[in-house]
């Protein structure tokens, strides 16, 4: 019988011969196990066995300083402890209502035993699905001011993992993600189509989350949680000794990459460890490593559904900027209007009103303030967006009024063109101006290279700068979902108005990307990848999927049933309702999904799936505890069967299926679908075919 946790000195000089006794920690489940121990020299190691098997072997731990010498070696164990933790939170809003938070914990001061005594703390979590840890710098007389030129944490592998990765860009996450061995990651050498694609990347390194599939079927996913106050972590690979190593986003304008006093924490490390890939989805651990809600009841924030003025701006049907001119540092209308302005009064009204009879709760506008005309490609981007001032044709008391009286809230759109200075000056007077229209939700786009000059997105400077702004759009209630983000690491726990964001290749990529889009691989790995770290906003529901009288050259590469089924597939508390009026009012039937669709749920249930290959998730929405389930495939057809065992007992549903048609192929026949209805109970079991690049839809309402 194995003993649940434990803290084991051992006397006897193991293989490797550790100088220092080993602290082993193991899941609530005892199938993971954690040991940490020191090295002959002092070193810091760590070691993860999951099911009697190494995942993770020795692997060191360590940083670097710009102003002092290195944390690696010449460290003793002043003081080890082990604690147990079982409680269950609930999430105000998302993928489920309760979440169990168990795990047992290893906390471990070290302290150098040379004249300085510096000391550092490594705590570790051990979860059912995964380990966490971070590093505590804790206050001390001779490491005050802390410069991290790099931090040096080690996850050694086992074998050669196939990987789904993206380059370590330091600026922009939208990349197609490259399935490789791990010993053949070439992220210097990143290609599309055979094509040579533009990083910002230093180094043979890939961002998080990377998702690695073994040939026993052990999956393992890397990121990290909580990112508060320090650099966004990528991972160097080592190709020929298989395993990652830290690799933290530096900046052009100074030498170290995060500049801290302490006290202070790190963010965690997170290794998800599970043997199928649906686990992967279902595991909670990198909301579980943040703190808890800190801003209480945000019920002012309402989970839905929205259309907006967006898609057509990269169909190319209309313009976000109006035509102005910026004379004497001012916009002024000096009568060489375009006429394609797509914000207007009358356009936005129109989407007013489809919104409220399709059950849609909000419209987004892009494109109604000033500055557009002088948004991206400009140097001198400091000071040209005005978070306040509308176009002329644009009048934002009758839209809001008008909106209101249709019961339909308006999102707000603030693009910086990442010129982070003139947004954070102008942040109090906007976040004023939402609340008092009563808009509750913000767009926010950092398009560009980041001024000031030198740093990158996902630098220390930056993670700070989106955390800021989530933090104060909460006293005005506004709740943030960012593009061109940081990436997501669990602060929604911690900071609930922090709703979704972008930080993947996206649905605008259809539009006009000179590659051909998102091939129909893509969402079938973002589901195990990306999607990991918290909500996507994809913008799905695109009903034109040819659109070959705007764009005769892109298209969307999926079925119709597929962008149906992403509404399930792809979790975010605001969903768009992505293509033209007109679109949706040719479908009426296909409509039909959408309209009924839920956006926050009670429980969430991973059918099955295959890292890049498919994936099939049933939820239960809270308000009505109906059920919808979202299929989807890559450009292979299959068949998959339904097992309806998650539905209640002693209830009949209404089953309304949208699956591809007998012909639907994303490409040759991407409209081809059929929609019937039957009745389902708890016992049913149904086979359905999905096409290539194809997907399904069912809603699964109470009779």
């Amino acid at each position: 019988m194995r003993i649940r946790f434990l803290l084991i000195v051992i006397s006897v000089c193991l293989s490797s011969c550790w100088a220092e006794p080993e602290t082993v920690l193991v899941s609530p489940d005892e199938n993971i196990f954690l040991e940490f121990s020191l090295s002959e020299t002092g070193k810091p190691v760590y070691e993860v066995l999951f099911k009697n098997k190494s995942i993770i072997k020795k692997s060191s731990l360590g940083f670097d300083f710009e102003n002092t010498t290195s944390f690696s070696d010449d460290f003793e164990i002043a003081n080890s402890s082990i604690i147990t933790f079982n409680e269950t939170w609930q999430m105000p809003w998302g993928e489920q209502l309760d979440v169990v938070n168990h795990y047992n914990e290893l906390r471990v001061e070290l302290q150098e035993k040379s004249e300085l005594k510096r000391k550092l703390n490594i705590v570790f979590k051990v979860y059912n699905d995964g380990v966490g840890f971070r590093y505590e710098f804790p206050e001390q007389e001779n490491l005050k001011e802390v410069l991290i030129s790099e931090e040096n944490t080690e996850f050694n592998l086992t074998e050669d993992y196939k990987t789904f990765w993206i380059p370590g860009d330091w600026d922009i996450y939208e990349h197609l993600y490259s399935t490789t061995k791990l010993s053949e990651i070439d992220a210097l050498n990143y290609k599309v189509n055979g094509a040579l694609a533009q990083t910002s990347i230093p180094e043979n390194a890939v961002n998080t989350p990377v998702t690695l599939v073994g040939k026993d079927g052990i999956h393992l996913s890397f990121h990290e949680a909580a990112l508060v106050d320090y650099a966004g972590m990528t991972l160097k690979v080592d190709t020929k000794n298989l395993g990652f190593t830290s690799n933290l986003v530096g900046s052009n304008n100074t030498d170290y990459k995060v500049k801290r006093i302490a006290p202070f924490k790190t963010p965690w490390r997170t290794i998800q460890i599970t043997d199928n890939a649906p686990d992967l989805i279902q595991s909670n651990l990198i909301v579980n490593l943040n703190e808890p809600n800190k801003l209480g009841d945000v019920s002012w924030f309402t989970p839905m559904k929205y259309t907006g003025v967006w898609w057509e701006m990269h169909l190319g049907k209309s313009s976000w900027d109006y035509g102005m001119e910026l004379v004497d540092g001012k916009w002024k209308d000096t009568g060489k209007a375009h006429g394609k302005h797509g914000a207007t009064t009358e356009n936005v009204k129109r989407f007013i009103d489809f919104s409220a009879k399709n059950n849609i709760g909000g419209v987004l506008v892009e494109g109604w303030n000033t500055g557009w005309e002088r948004w991206i490609g400009f140097e001198d981007r400091e000071g040209v967006f005005d978070f306040i001032t509308p176009y002329p044709d644009y009048d934002l008391d009758e839209v809001t009024s008008y909106a209101k009286s249709k019961g339909v809230q308006i999102i707000m759109h603030h693009e910086t063109s990442a010129a982070t200075e003139t947004y954070e000056k102008q942040q109090d007077t906007a976040y004023a101006l939402m609340q008092k229209y009563g808009m509750h939700a913000v767009k926010s786009g950092y398009v560009g290279k980041i001024l000031p000059k030198g740093e990158f997105h996902h630098g220390h400077y930056m993670v700070n700068q989106y955390n800021n702004a989530a933090i104060k759009a909460a006293k005005y209630q506004v709740a943030v979902n960012a593009h061109e983000p940081i990436k997501a690491t669990g602060l929604r726990r911690t900071y609930p108005n922090i709703i979704s964001r972008e930080g993947l290749r996206g649905q605008e990529f259809n539009a006009w990307s000179g590659d051909g889009g998102n091939p129909p691989e893509h969402l079938p790995i973002v589901a195990f990848t990306r999607m990991l770290a918290g909500p996507i906003d994809f913008t799905p529901g695109i009903f034109n999927i040819k659109f070959n009288e705007y764009k005769d050259s892109n298209q969307v590469n999926t079925t119709l049933a597929q962008q149906l089924a992403l509404y399930v597939v792809i979790y975010s508390p605001v969903q768009m309702v992505a293509d033209l009026v007109e679109h949706y009012e040719a479908n009426p039937e296909p409509l039909q999904f959408i309209k009924d669709v839920g956006v926050d749920w009670l429980e969430t249930k991973v059918l099955h799936g295959e890292v890049g290959e498919f994936v099939t998730i049933a939820r239960k929405e809270r308000k009505t505890e109906n059920w919808f389930l979202g299929s989807i495939t890559d450009e292979n057809a299959r068949e998959i069967e339904v097992d309806f065992s998650f539905l209640d007992e002693n209830q009949k549903y209404e089953a309304i299926i949208y699956k591809d048609g007998k012909n639907a192929h994303w490409n040759d026949n991407p409209l081809d679908i059929n929609i019937e209805t039957i009745e389902v109970t708890k016992t049913s079991k149904i086979k359905f075919t999905l096409a290539e690049g194809g997907g399904l839809a069912i809603s699964i309402l109470k009779k």
